[in-house]
């Protein structure tokens, strides 16, 4: 049987409230339907505008089988590019990020403004026009300091996760922030893994201990059930929405991304072992209001996002195979705060430090155990994996219908 309609015929079949079945965790076959169907094809977050502040500042990713470069302009605009020579295909830009006037191949030295624009390729002939031979475009969207790029000839509108998740973010300023801190851990299981364990807090009490300081257990606080009829979330939601802060939990009608701005445990305004805030200056001048808690910011299937008072922090997942998944943290500061004055880096990285390596063992453990040929779909928890239960039923909804030659449909599940 193809394996694309093995996977249609499976996902049809998957019971409702269930885990998906084991192809789906560690097939390389499945994987690289997903990669085709999902992230050639999909918007994508890929980093911030503030890791290229000037121009010729640039970053490089991987994203399967395409690696791509994100730089900024002369004109100050942020661009993305296929990372592949046109000459003969050697990646242009070979570090994982710097500073350049212009693009230059290290094969055979073309060089390429920082526009794309192919300026130089030496002992081409006389017939040779550089104006055909420029760096493919990659389609690249920044929105309040958040930069998403889609692989696909066509890319979808861009302009409705603009419009949802501006309006939260703007009052951040994170385009104006600096990079305090990034790591990238490798886990070893399939991506959908490393978001089933995110999207739940079933298992924090037991494997979360720095986090559960500050991070409500409550399923309400995930923002995907019960979030507008618990009063401390709605209290919370009308203080910040009263300080010009939107709040309220808001979801795109396909299920792919969603925003809310959850309450901390009790007078905690950040992520840290205290509770108290991890850095001196806050993340924003236009942000004055003290407890305005987390804004979580969700778009399958890169990223997840906390956005406080005093910083933030950026979750970007890939794929880099059927069952290894990278995730790369990035803390976010005011860019004018002072390391070892306005923040110690270790209390800034900490709790977060800490959970990353927490899941990536639960993530690892998860993957080990379905490995076993024992394995078979079990039910989630109707009371605290709602978040879980929204995600699989996303990528069953959306892959079932990519499977079938459609557009996905708005989903109606929140």
């Amino acid at each position: 049987m193809d394996v694309r309609d093995d996977m249609l015929r499976r996902l049809k079949a998957r019971a409702d409230g269930f885990s998906l079945e084991q192809p789906f965790y560690i097939d390389p076959d499945f994987h690289r339907v997903d990669l085709e169907e999902i992230w050639y094809k999909d918007w994508l977050f890929i980093g911030h505008d503030c890791e290229i502040p000037r121009a010729g500042n640039y970053f490089t990713v991987q994203v399967g089988d395409y690696p791509v470069v994100i730089v900024r302009g002369k004109d100050g605009v942020i661009r993305a590019f296929h990372n592949t020579c046109r000459h003969r295909g050697h990646r242009v830009c070979t570090q994982e990020r710097g500073a350049s006037a212009r693009l230059v191949c290290p094969y055979h030295q073309w060089t390429y403004d920082l526009d794309g624009s192919l300026v130089f390729a030496r002992q081409m002939g006389e017939d040779f026009d550089k104006a055909q031979f420029g760096m493919k475009l990659v389609a690249c969207e920044s929105v309040a300091g958040y930069i998403f790029i889609c692989l696909a000839a066509t890319p979808s509108d861009f302009a409705p996760v603009r419009a949802s998740i501006e309006p939260y973010m703007k009052p951040h300023r994170l385009w104006e922030a600096k990079v305090a801190h990034r790591n990238t851990i490798i886990e070893k299981g399939n991506w959908k893994l490393v978001w089933e364990n995110n999207r739940e807090c079933y298992h924090c009490a037991s494997n979360h201990p720095e986090l559960c300081r500050t991070y409500p257990e409550a399923p309400s606080a995930t923002g995907v059930q019960g979030a507008k009829d618990d009063p401390v979330i709605a209290e919370h939601w009308a203080r910040c929405e009263a300080a010009g802060l939107p709040s309220e939990f808001r979801i795109d009608p396909s299920g792919q991304f969603r925003t809310a701005r959850m309450p901390l445990i009790q007078d905690a305004e950040s992520y840290t072992m205290t509770g108290r805030r991890a850095v001196r200056r806050p993340l924003s001048d236009e942000v004055t209001t003290s407890h305005i808690g987390t804004m979580l910011l969700f778009h399958y299937p890169t990223t997840w996002n906390h956005i406080l008072v005093d910083h933030a922090i950026s979750f970007r997942v890939l794929p880099l195979s059927a069952e290894e998944t990278a995730v790369t943290t990035t803390w976010l500061v005011h860019r004018d705060a002072v390391e070892g004055v306005d923040y110690d880096l270790d209390e800034l990285t900490h709790v977060w430090n800490m959970t990353n390596d927490q899941d990536r063992r639960i993530v690892e453990e998860n993957a080990f155990g379905i490995r076993s040929p024992a394995y078979e779909p079990g039910p989630y928890s109707p009371e605290h994996e709602g978040g879980v239960m929204q995600f699989v039923e996303w990528y069953t909804t959306f892959m079932t219908n990519r499977l079938q030659g459609k557009a996905a449909p708005l989903s109606a599940v929140a």
